[in-house]
């Protein structure tokens, strides 16, 4: 088990800074939620806490170690990243199997190339099963769709078995099956005691999965607290400039006539 702590934290991209002075705890088997506005500095912040962003000022730890100091495999063994994107590179010749299997290397004794485990395979196979996508392992993620693939790199990130898994709009291209099959599966996740601190732009989404929603406005943070209160708060409105309650209201009216 492991606990993520954010100490004032600045960073960003060459001279400007993004993120302005955020600190964040997140305890084993919490879900986190980081909403506000597009460019408020979400998926910076996500980026910096699971090292993949250096800092320019202030300290990243996990279980009181500096995050930039952890080995990069060990690193693996305790963070997975799930982005917008997926996984970035040339995937064009790797199947659903082989894709997940890489989230293995972090648990492997031998380098990135050496053969998995019998054990490997089991793990990636139960995870393509939790994501819904069983009997896919032989095909080529070029086939998949953007739903489809998006689930194959979750299956990944949960085959690595992280303490913490940071995730960047995962519900990005799910149908509405999915995005709560995908709920349930991040709350099993924290019942294990493992950490999730999600990136979700649907506002009800993240209040329906999440422990606490941390509220952030020109990469500073502006209320920290269960979902409720903060959806709630008035600096809601002001954050969104909107009345977002109203927009919720109307958004679902079709349902409710």
């Amino acid at each position: 088990m492991s606990v993520l702590e954010l100490k004032n934290v600045f960073c960003g991209y060459g001279r400007r800074d993004v993120v302005k002075g955020i600190s964040l705890r997140v305890n084993d088997g919490e879900i986190v939620s980081l909403a506000g506005p597009n460019g408020c500095g979400k998926t910076t912040l996500l980026r910096a806490a699971c090292g993949l962003l250096p800092i320019r000022a202030g300290e990243v730890c996990i279980d009181g170690r500096a995050v930039s100091g952890i080995p990069i495999k060990e690193r693996a063994r305790l963070t997975a990243m799930l982005s917008q994107t997926g996984a970035g590179g040339d995937y064009s010749d790797y199947t659903v199997m082989d894709t997940v299997l890489m989230g293995r290397y972090a648990r492997s004794k031998g380098g990135i190339f050496s053969e998995s485990s019998e054990e490997d395979k089991e793990i990636a196979v139960k995870c393509i099963c939790e994501v819904g996508l069983s009997g896919s392992e032989d095909r080529l993620i070029t086939e998949l769709s953007g739903g489809q693939l998006q689930r194959v790199f979750l299956a990944r990130a949960f085959a690595q078995e992280p303490e913490i898994i940071f995730l960047d709009e995962p519900a990005n291209h799910l149908d509405l099956v999915h995005q709560a099959e995908l709920m349930e599966l991040l709350r099993s996740w924290a019942e294990r005691g493992k950490s999730v601190v999600g990136v979700f732009h649907d506002l009800g989404f993240a209040a329906a999965v999440s422990d606490r929603i941390v509220l952030i406005s020109d990469g500073r943070e502006v209320m920290n607290g269960d979902p409720e209160a903060v959806l709630g708060s008035e600096r809601l409105n002001e954050v969104f400039g909107t009345d977002v309650k109203a927009y919720m209201k109307m958004a679902a009216g079709v349902w409710f006539k």
